[in-house]
């Protein structure tokens, strides 16, 4: 079985679009957009775009920009503590080249579940809703879904964990390290996200990370036998 999230039924009927740089969907997130670039205005400040190229297989979620991250940047994950930690875990696991200037993604896209820094880092259900037509245009669009090369997301987060299940009609709860098979050559992968309060605590840590990325890593190289192979056997 193939997967496009358009043609399956979901939780809340999401009709998959085209992220729109300008979108104000959600007031409450456009208000404290404006009042941030009023103190701010070096900053990005708007919604954030997907980053990658199309053609990769993996799709990595967050929940949403952070202050003095990618709402700084215009970049998921760039520019703050947790994205030190995921680009440094990613260049391990040779999803990026990392210099001490410049990043560049290698066979993997980032995104958020929410496009704009909400306050106190916590979108509401409301918003995480509103955004979920980008989510569901990440999805249909990651890799090719006519080969049967694997395909996956790695989900940084509950919140950004249930915005995805509910897409794509995942009924397992959370859970750090589970690794759900959603379709045919197409994986879910969950993990804490690396923010500086689960740093700070240890409720996850570089080296779990890692491993997360290090199974992605074995997923994705895998190369799995055509049914006909299997006939011929």
């Amino acid at each position: 079985m193939d997967l496009n999230v358009s043609d399956r039924l979901t939780l809340d009927q999401v009709v998959s679009e085209p992220f729109r740089p300008n979108c104000q969907r959600c007031p409450r997130l456009v208000a404290h957009l404006d009042n941030v670039r009023a103190e701010m205005p070096e900053y990005h400040c708007a919604p954030v775009a997907t980053w990658g190229n199309r053609r990769s297989r993996v799709l990595i979620v967050g929940l949403a920009p952070g202050l003095h991250g990618a709402n700084r940047t215009g970049r998921p994950f760039m520019g703050d503590a947790s994205g030190r930690l995921l680009f440094s875990v990613l260049a391990a696991t040779g999803f990026a080249d990392q210099t001490d200037a410049s990043i560049r993604l290698r066979g993997c896209r980032i995104t958020n579940a929410v496009r704009c820094l909400p306050p106190q880092n916590r979108p509401t259900s409301v918003e995480l809703s509103r955004c979920r037509p980008y989510l569901a245009h990440d999805l249909d669009t990651l890799g090719s879904r006519a080969s049967r090369t694997n395909r996956c997301i790695v989900v940084l987060g509950a919140l950004a964990f249930a915005s995805v299940s509910r897409l794509l009609d995942v009924r397992e709860p959370f859970k750090h390290g589970a690794a759900v098979d959603v379709a045919d050559h197409y994986r879910l992968f969950a993990s804490y996200h690396p923010s500086r309060l689960n740093l700070n605590t240890g409720r996850i840590t570089a080296e779990m990370l890692k491993r997360i990325f290090v199974e992605v890593r074995d997923y994705i190289d895998d190369i799995p036998v055509a049914d006909d192979a299997l006939a011929r056997g």
